[in-house]
């Protein structure tokens, strides 16, 4: 008797709850590949993780005098540095993400075109190995805010939710322009003049209390807006109140760009190893 002839079609799920799913179940292989890439990331340096710390710490010094010192920008209570850096470790966490993740298919093309996984995971595990970056550095904002006496209150608890809403947001952007690139090389090209425009139009090197009352809910549409205002309030008593209308705003625009980014990837996935 001849056997049956069986067609087997791998499909993309097409849920946001089968995004989690996937990301969960593949979680040692998420941690794999990120131990792989912050390896090959600091592999052959001469100082090594110390990186993760010189890169803000210079960032800072030059945001404090082009803003703080030959602007003479307004800082409130907060010393300019510490208002610099609080806003300098989301923002080079979202944008090190977003940078890696967005070229992060085309640079495994040939586990993507090869070897069945959910493809989700590779952009996915750019920001795990960013995350790693942040919390090394996290240390150096700690050791500033020593060094001018501050303090950190019970805001420091929200430190981790507002982690979670950048790492969303930066996941979002991720996975709409990782699957665009696979068809549209040009994204390549385009992400880089995306961040250097995003870190002056996002409040990094001054404090979004000097933008004007009647344009700041519209610039909170920017989804960094919110997490920087909340980590600068998170990480000092003297912050004064975060600007909710706004906040609300960037949390549901975080919201948005991660589900709508995750259902347009899952969308897609099915042609990567034809275009790849």
């Amino acid at each position: 008797m001849a056997a049956a002839n069986h067609e087997i079609v791998i499909e993309s799920e097409r849920s946001l709850r089968d995004v989690c799913r996937d990301i969960w179940h593949h979680r040692e292989l998420i941690a794999f590949f990120a131990w792989r890439d912050f390896l090959v990331r600091y592999k052959q340096t001469a100082i090594g993780l110390a990186w993760s710390v010189i890169t803000p710490l210079l960032t800072m010094v030059i945001l404090t005098l082009i803003f703080g010192r030959l602007a003479a920008l307004p800082s409130g209570d907060l010393p300019y540095p510490v208002l610099v850096l609080a806003a300098i470790l989301p923002w080079q966490f979202f944008s090190t993400t977003l940078s890696t993740s967005s070229v992060s298919l085309i640079s495994n093309r040939q586990m993507v075109s090869k070897v069945y996984f959910p493809r989700i995971i590779i952009p996915t595990t750019a920001m795990v190995v960013s995350l790693a970056d942040f919390l090394i550095s996290l240390g150096l904002l700690g050791g500033l805010m020593a060094w001018y006496g501050i303090a950190p209150s019970w805001r420091v608890a929200a430190l981790a939710p507002l982690l979670l809403l950048a790492a969303l947001t930066s996941l979002g952007a991720g996975y709409w322009i990782s699957a665009l690139n696979v068809r549209y090389r040009d994204f390549r090209h385009l992400v880089p003049l995306l961040l250097q425009l995003g870190l002056y139009l996002s409040p990094v090197g001054f404090s979004s209390a000097i933008v004007p009352e009647r344009w700041r809910l519209l610039y909170s549409m920017n989804p960094m807006v919110g997490v920087i205002d909340g980590f600068r309030w998170a990480i000092a008593p003297e912050t004064g109140a975060i600007y909710w209308p706004g906040f609300a705003g960037s949390v549901v625009l975080a919201l948005a760009l991660f589900v709508s980014g995750s259902l347009f990837f899952l969308r897609t996935e099915r042609s990567f190893a034809d275009l790849i």
